[in-house]
């Protein structure tokens, strides 16, 4: 084909994007939804990204879909027909095995309660952009509630309706870790790196307030120690003053030297001495005669 036919050919159609909901999960897997492309009764297709990565189309099945084991086959038979380089991802319960079971990415490791419920199935679809690939979305997902799937046989009777089909709620999800508190995009490098200048700053005022409240306080003393009672008593016998003023005998002068003999305290006597003793003193062993006797 010449160049010149190829600038004469209208551009594909782009697809048109709408608004999330507040219902719409902020994350499905690791994919951040970024607007919804088209909805059925069996789930809805978003325009999705990756953390550093392209732009998919993720189809995401509604509750009563996600609830219904039939329902789920048939979502996950489309799948495993698709060309492997058409799936960029899946999860969900019942989407662990096929074709494309190499594309599946599990959340087992992520925390959960115990009463929470299987995760809803998805896909992860490369997506360029254009209204051709939210047609094959939108085929998908009425592959999967039978809309348009023609009769086996010639009709009869009453007419057939899924039991789910009235649930068009979002399927259950599951977002970890979770996103900035009030914000339903991702949390970039800019928000981590702020938070942690933020927690920073807080640490360093507080030890610098710390510091300037106990710089200033003055020197405080050790208390003194408390004299025990046997402080008291430990100076053994009382001085030979004491003593004679006790007994109402005379004292001899201090400066010669010679001890009264009612105020010699023996030789067990608790002040030291340098006298020797002459001949005529008994030893420590020997007896002493009292002189009032």
């Amino acid at each position: 084909m010449s160049t010149h036919d190829d600038a004469g050919r209208d551009p594909a159609p782009m697809a048109g994007h709408h608004p999330l909901r507040d219902d719409d999960p902020a994350r499905v897997g690791d994919f951040w939804l970024d607007s919804r492309l088209t909805a059925t009764p069996a789930g809805t297709a978003f325009a999705a990204h990756e953390d550093r990565g392209d732009a998919v189309l993720l189809i995401l099945l509604s509750e009563g879909a996600a609830a219904d084991p039939a329902a789920r086959a048939r979502f996950a038979g489309e799948v495993n027909a698709m060309h492997i380089d058409t799936v960029v991802a899946r999860g969900g319960q019942d989407q662990d095995d096929g074709r494309m079971a190499v594309r599946f990415r599990g959340e087992a490791e992520d925390p959960a309660l115990a009463d929470h419920g299987p995760l809803a199935p998805w896909a992860a679809l490369a997506f360029d952009g254009s209204l051709a690939a939210v047609l094959e979305a939108d085929r998908v997902l009425r592959a999967v509630d039978l809309s348009m799937s023609p009769p086996l046989s010639e009709p009869s009777g009453p007419d057939y309706r899924l039991h789910w089909i009235d649930r068009t709620g979002t399927g259950p999800t599951r977002a970890w870790p979770l996103p900035w508190p009030g914000r339903t995009d991702r949390a970039g490098w800019i928000t981590m790196l702020v938070s942690f200048l933020l927690m920073a700053l807080i640490t360093a005022v507080a030890i610098l307030l710390a510091i300037l409240a106990f710089q200033n306080q003055p020197p405080v003393n050790a208390p003194q120690p408390i004299p025990s009672m046997g402080e008291g008593s430990g100076s053994g016998s009382p001085s030979g003053s004491q003593t004679g003023s006790q007994s109402g005998e005379p004292q001899s002068p201090s400066g010669t030297g010679t001890p009264s003999p009612g105020s010699d305290p023996g030789p067990y006597s608790d002040s030291p001495s340098m006298n020797q003793p002459s001949g005529e003193q008994s030893g420590p062993g020997a007896p002493t005669v009292n002189p009032r006797l």
